[in-house]
């Protein structure tokens, strides 16, 4: 009896063991956000008047995406899709404004499915949209990280906000939210970790220390491409996508389309030195060599490209963001030229991380490409913004339908400022004719329409008679 009681005892002990074991194998995850930073970085040839070493540097680590696109072109779709692995065609969460927790439940954003396999997880910053923040579903959060300094004078040209400030780097939320990720870098975690850090900057106002805009001096600032009359050739419901006649009209009104310029790369370059910071935490802390590092931007950012300005577009420049991976054991430093969306973050990390994908997870893993980024894909990007509104995005063409079934198509190899709109040549039909294969199957309605549709009227009170 005694040898049996042993025996179980040690059977028992080795599971326990063995468990604590493999959960101790189980990679770490920093995942690093970053707000309206869009193509204009060191490692890309989009802009070389782009300062980011450390994002650069990072890029160097591993494997980064030239093609890669958010799933929505605006804060909340993006984020909302990207975090519950569902689209804003089948939420309906397609714009700022619509509330998408209604439509995701608690079982299925990724916070939850990592808590469930046993990960540890901390965030700070902007990781949802501000208005829909659901930040319970951390184990533990920094949301309370004050406010940035006000500038004195003047600060932009309508709507788009720019000025330089009088304070130093520390004054600014941005240091607190990192520094929340450098103590949790530093802390002793018994579990595996998800550490999610999300930067505002360089979403507006783009006022950062002024000597993050000496770096881009003024006299040397060139203005983003663009010809004249570029939206001749584009339907109306993209020019109404574009409104010329509002940021951009008011910006050439101004004169200080170059300032606006030159305020944008001071903002990227500001969140740029607090990711290294970030990664240099990394580095000398115990996890280094045990954690998988994600970085991207929630979409792109248009600074006059198209006559437009933020992001609220299909095109390229709204569209595509940075996506660098770093996965210990698996990948080298290389570039993959595939086309990517989103929407495979989530089923990624679950893959790399040995955790079952949930069923209702639309994208695929890219696990592949980060182990050989030159592997055969033929899986386009997908970007929506507004309901029956969708980009499909091929190593060679971008193809976009609008709701009212109007098209523009353009080469990207050819034009990759996309000037010229194809989408009329007969020649060319077949080619739009693939890409559709790629749009939504199903629509679902804008949230915040049912919202209005369930909202009861009121009762209209009688007149005393």
């Amino acid at each position: 009896m005694v040898r049996s009681l042993a025996l179980i005892w040690s059977v028992g002990l080795l599971l326990v063991l063995g468990s604590t074991a493999r959960a101790a194998e189980k990679p770490n995850v920093l995942f690093i956000a970053v707000d309206d930073l869009n193509h204009w970085v060191g490692y890309l040839p989009r802009n070389p008047q782009t300062i980011t070493p450390n994002i650069d540097r990072l890029a160097g680590r591993g494997v980064y995406f030239t093609r890669s696109y958010c799933a929505a072109p605006a804060c909340n779709p993006s984020r909302a899709a990207l975090m519950s692995g569902l689209r804003p065609s089948t939420t309906g969460a397609y714009h700022n404004d619509d509330d998408p927790r209604p439509a995701i439940s608690r079982d299925l954003p990724l916070t939850t499915t990592f808590r469930r396999a046993g990960y540890y997880l901390a965030g700070a910053g902007k990781i949802y949209h501000g208005r829909y923040e659901r930040n319970d579903e951390w184990d533990d959060y920094l949301s309370n990280y004050g406010t940035d300094p006000e500038p004195t004078g003047d600060t932009g040209v309508g709507g788009i906000r720019f000025a330089p400030l009088d304070c130093d780097d520390d004054d600014l939320r941005e240091w607190k939210i990192v520094d929340y990720g450098i103590e949790q870098l530093q802390k002793k975690h018994d579990k595996p970790f998800l550490l999610t850090i999300g930067l505002h900057k360089p979403h507006m106002p783009w006022n950062v220390p002024q000597k993050y805009f000496d770096m881009h001096p003024l006299d040397e600032i060139e203005l983003p491409k663009t010809i004249d009359a570029d939206l001749d050739d584009i339907p109306p419901a993209g020019v109404a996508m574009a409104k010329p006649g509002g940021d951009h009209r008011r910006m050439l009104e101004s004169g200080r389309w170059k300032e606006a310029v030159q305020a944008y790369l001071a903002a990227v370059t500001y969140a740029d030195a607090m990711i290294g910071r970030l990664l240099d935490a990394l580095d000398q802390s115990a996890y280094r060599d045990n954690t998988i590092i994600v970085l991207w931007g929630d979409h792109g950012w248009h600074l006059g490209e198209k006559e437009h300005w933020r992001k609220f577009a299909l095109w390229e420049e709204a569209t595509r963001a940075p996506l660098i991976w770093v996965v210990p054991g698996l990948t080298s430093p290389g570039v993959c030229e595939r086309t990517v969306d989103f929407m495979s973050i989530y089923p990624t990390l679950t893959d790399l991380c040995g955790i079952e994908t949930p069923k209702h997870v639309e994208g695929p893993s890219i696990r592949k490409l980060l182990a050989d980024p030159r592997a055969e894909w033929n899986q386009p990007a997908l970007c929506t913004h507004g309901r029956g509104n969708h980009g499909i995005r091929s190593e060679r063409w971008r193809y976009i339908r609008y709701a009212d079934g109007s098209e523009e198509l353009y080469d990207e190899t050819a034009d990759p400022y996309e000037f010229v709109n194809l989408a009329d040549k007969p020649e060319l039909a077949k080619v739009k004719a693939e890409l559709s294969r790629s749009l939504p199957a199903t629509e679902a309605d804008d949230l915040s329409e049912n919202a209005v549709k369930a909202k009861p009227k009121k009762k209209r009170r009688r007149a005393n008679r």
